[in-house]
């Protein structure tokens, strides 16, 4: 049997990446995690909106749904084992007009389907009794939607990495790999300390760079990398008292969740993100846009003061679809879609990618048959 430096190499230290890993060192396997920045969690892990996801929207059968509530009841319990600060305040999804009320019932129905706990109609009069400065036409009520501490998670799995014999590597660029004729793979390292590894298993978790390192790896068929876009989101933050104790969402946009609101843990409130399409990275915050944040806002809190309202931060997700497109799965691409055993390649993972990052880990580890 060949040796190997690492059963495992997972490149992106994301909170997708990062719960593979614990998930193959749960399972006895020596992981090394493969980090460009020069600290985890730098990319799209960082720059969300922090929340748990019930799991309502998701089409039934697709991945989304699925991981999203596994990995929602995962990360709570692992939350409690390590200590990680959550809060499970609940979100209100309200219908902003008589028009939108319709589209709770599907929301609801959808949610069933998926198996979420605890979703309710409430009422108009319901909603205010629990949040008086909330304006709706009436509302859903997911109990088990929530926020947390993701530094603190990302933290907390990269030492179960580490207390499994493994390593998280930072300012490392993965610069590709070669299937090795006996099976697994040499991995090349880039950075200061430039190394070639070698493993049995590969995972790409490499959030906005997905198909640049599908590219790397030799034998990777061009025409099973779908072509990625960008999508930009900025963020609000109110300077005053939070409005809402639990997060308020109307209904979804195409393509997204929506502009939301959401206390987070350190009591502030924050509004976002918006969506709209670029081709680079750029993660400045237009302060004209507060305008606009306003008059979406007044929507759901008519009282909103827009001269409290301040440019906070921006994230970028990677989709796989276009503005005018209809929103796919993510694609988890095993042996069967690209013909490289041991090779399991990520792409388009974007929300609810966060809440699902621990089923996604077990996901993989199950294509991996490990």
């Amino acid at each position: 049997m060949a040796e190997f430096d690492f059963d495992a190499v997972v490149v992106g230290a994301g909170a997708v990446g990062l719960a593979c890993g614990y998930a193959l060192t749960r399972r006895g396997l020596t992981v090394a995690v493969l980090e460009t920045e020069a600290a985890i969690g730098q990319g799209v892990s960082s720059r969300n909106s922090e929340v748990v996801h019930g799991g309502l929207y998701y089409p039934t059968g697709s991945l989304k749904a699925r991981l999203c509530v596994e990995g929602r009841r995962a990360l709570h319990a692992f939350c409690d084992t390590h200590h990680v600060d959550y809060d499970r305040c609940g979100k209100l999804v309200v219908a902003t007009s008589p028009e939108e009320v319709g589209r709770l019932d599907e929301i609801l129905e959808q949610a069933r389907i998926n198996d979420v706990e605890g979703m309710a109609h409430v009422s108009r009069a319901e909603a205010l009794a629990m949040e008086p400065e909330l304006a709706c036409y009436g509302a859903l009520i997911s109990p088990e939607s929530g926020v947390f501490d993701s530094h603190g998670y990302m933290l907390a799995l990269e030492g179960e990495i580490g207390a499994g014999g493994g390593a998280v590597v930072t300012s490392t660029p993965f610069e590709g790999a070669t299937p090795l004729a006996g099976g697994g793979f040499s991995v090349r390292a880039g950075g200061e300390e430039p190394a070639t590894l070698t493993c049995r298993y590969l995972v790409t978790a490499p959030g906005l760079f997905a198909q640049d390192v599908a590219a790397k790896i030799e034998g990777f068929p061009a025409a099973e990398i779908p072509k990625g876009h960008y999508g930009k989101g900025m963020y609000f933050r109110l300077v005053g008292k939070a409005p809402f104790s639990r997060l308020i969402y109307p209904p979804p946009i195409h393509g997204a969740l929506g502009t939301h609101y959401r206390r987070d843990l350190g009591g502030q409130a924050v509004f976002g993100p918006n969506l709209f399409w670029v081709d680079e990275l750029d993660y400045s915050v237009d302060p004209d846009a507060r305008a606009a944040f306003t008059d979406y806002i007044r929507k759901f809190w008519p009282a909103v003061p827009e001269e409290h309202l301040s440019p906070d931060y921006a994230g970028i997700r990677p989709k796989l679809h276009g503005p005018d497109d209809p929103q796919p799965d993510w694609r988890i691409d095993d042996v069967t879609a690209h013909g490289l055993p041991g090779l399991v390649a990520m792409f388009g993972i974007e929300s609810p990618g966060l809440t699902s990052s621990l089923a996604l880990g077990e996901e993989i580890a199950a294509r991996l048959e490990v």
